[in-house]
């Protein structure tokens, strides 16, 4: 395993833009026991509430829905580029069908019992505040319910969780 410190935020600097948007990320979510994770390139950091905080979205039909539907935490942890291919390995295939961290040979790690993925360089913890869920009649630019929602993913709308960040973790 390797070893990761706690970084403050307050001398944190990151552009989430390339980090979620091209780098991408993998969401994990679970306990000791049984824990998955999806890749994930949509989401934002900020300040909400009196906290700073994360925002995910995920898919109905994630398998990593559910361990982050049945918990209280999620991380979200970013890795080199020279990842990439487990990063793509991680959004095609479902964790209902294999293990995930078995097959890839990435391994999981844990901040106070949240896991994240050990090879990464960058993981975020975070405690689940809300999870608000994405519908057709919320969209005012109905364009987006076409492009990302088309008949192929027909009632497979997202929902946007919101994590209070309680470390950021790097090595």
């Amino acid at each position: 395993m390797h070893t990761f410190q706690t970084y403050p935020s307050d001398m944190f600097e990151i552009d989430p833009f390339t980090k979620i948007g091209s780098e991408w990320m993998l969401i994990t979510s679970g306990n000791r026991e049984k824990a998955n994770a999806l890749t994930a390139s949509w989401g934002g950091l900020g300040f909400l509430w009196g906290k700073n905080v994360a925002f995910i979205f995920i898919r109905k039909s994630r398998y990593t829905k559910e361990f982050i539907d049945n918990g209280e935490t999620f991380s979200m942890t970013f890795f080199d580029k020279k990842y990439k291919n487990d990063l793509k390995y991680f959004g095609a295939v479902s964790g209902r069908q294999e293990d995930k961290f078995k097959t890839s040979g990435l391994n999981l790690n844990y901040h106070n019992d949240v896991p994240f993925v050990d090879e990464g360089n960058l993981a975020f913890i975070c405690k689940k505040m809300a999870a608000v869920p994405i519908t057709k009649d919320m969209f005012i630019d109905m364009d987006i319910d076409e492009k990302w929602y088309s008949k192929a993913n027909l009632d497979d709308y997202h929902t946007m969780y919101i994590g209070e960040i309680t470390d950021i973790l790097a090595r």
